[in-house]
């Protein structure tokens, strides 16, 4: 396994270069981290996204608009997306586009739902009408199965009790139907399209509300103790950098092997990884330093989630030879520290810093 993963390792790096690759959602926290990584590996990234959604933001911080070729534009705008696809002549496509946080979707659950539903038919409808596509991957949500607590596996029933959940349920299923339909290897034009399920991603340069290490930086940078709302709640925690080689390292196999390698593939943390909210916060002080704490503040009538969320990631090791290289403890490490750098370095030479720093470790 180590030595195919060392080939697949190099490979990946001379695979990217001059590829071109459509990619929506590339102004979120996910996108602008692999457009950043794409570009260092000499991609050709065509992004097609709406506004960053916070400010301030990884997109603008790190200048992403001056390494892509940019299009601001909503996914629910099926002609819009056709001919920025299209004008992009890319061989490969990836879809990150969402509404992709779970208490807003209580909120507004139609935009949730067009957005992730039907955003999904028409990226795969665009796909199907981009004869230059070889490969396409779909990134949806650990959240995307019926949970039941249990280590879930890429066969296990998909589900969700919230908007948000079961949206990505849904755009599982519609991409497996449309694999089935139109992209197969019996189909029109046997594009390999995958499904990627990850865990909960955290790095530098997320400001997202309600998610933990966002909290967590913005209470320390004001000097406030961190409020964990929910402290037994346990999730798979990973770096953004783990989550997105993974993804790298699907799209090359799809390319070269053909839809015989399609599916739905999880990227999760290693075995003991999964940890609750109170564990994060605590290490997210230790790696602050001093006048760092923690409050547990549970909410009342708080929307439900989820309280245990875990992922089996063999299909990953074993077809892709992929394995997270950091630990839960070094992603809060290396995540901290880039929001303790970030205002005195370019954050586009910080994420630089740490892409060449990870491919070493």
């Amino acid at each position: 396994m180590a030595h195919r993963e060392t080939l697949l390792e190099g490979l990946v790096t001379m695979f990217w270069q001059g590829r071109r690759v459509f990619l929506t959602g590339h102004t979120g926290f996910k996108g602008a981290w692999l457009s950043l990584w794409l570009n260092l590996l000499g991609a050709d990234v065509t992004g097609y996204a709406l506004k960053p959604p916070t400010s301030p933001n990884l997109y603008d911080l790190a200048g992403v608009g001056d390494t892509v070729h940019s299009h601001i534009a909503d996914i629910r705008d099926p002609e819009a997306l056709e001919r920025a696809m299209a004008g992009s002549r890319a061989e490969i496509a990836v879809h990150m586009a969402a509404q992709s946080l779970v208490r807003p979707s209580y909120i507004d659950p139609v935009t949730t739902y067009e957005t992730n539903i039907m955003g999904t038919v028409h990226f795969l409808e665009a796909v199907r009408r981009s004869p230059g596509i070889r490969s396409a991957l779909i990134v949806t949500s650990d959240k995307c199965y019926q949970n039941d607590g249990e280590n879930h596996t890429e066969g296990d029933p998909m589900g969700g009790r919230d908007p948000y959940a079961s949206s990505k349920g849904c755009a599982e299923l519609i991409t497996a139907a449309y694999r089935d339909s139109y992209f197969s290897a019996h189909g029109n034009n046997g594009i390999a399209v995958a499904a990627a399920r990850a865990g909960n991603v955290i790095g530098g340069g997320d400001w997202g509300a309600d998610r933990l290490l966002p909290d967590c930086i913005r209470a320390l940078e004001n000097g406030r103790p961190i409020p964990v709302r929910n402290p037994n709640a346990i999730r798979p925690w990973q770096h953004v950098l783990d989550c997105l080689r993974g993804y790298l390292l699907l799209l090359e196999n799809l390319y070269r092997e053909g839809p015989a390698c399609g599916g739905a593939y999880n990227f999760g943390p290693g075995e003991g990884e999964a940890h609750s909210a109170e564990w994060v916060a605590q290490r997210v002080c230790a790696a602050w330093g001093q006048g760092a704490s923690c409050a547990v503040n549970r909410e009342k009538n708080a929307p439900a989630e989820a309280p245990v969320l875990r992922l089996n990631s063999a299909k990953s090791r074993r077809e892709l030879g992929w394995a997270p290289r950091l630990s839960a403890a070094q992603a809060i490490d290396w995540t901290v520290e880039w929001y303790k750098r970030y205002r005195h370095i370019s954050p586009a030479a910080l994420c630089e810093e740490q892409i060449r720093a990870y491919r070493e470790e």
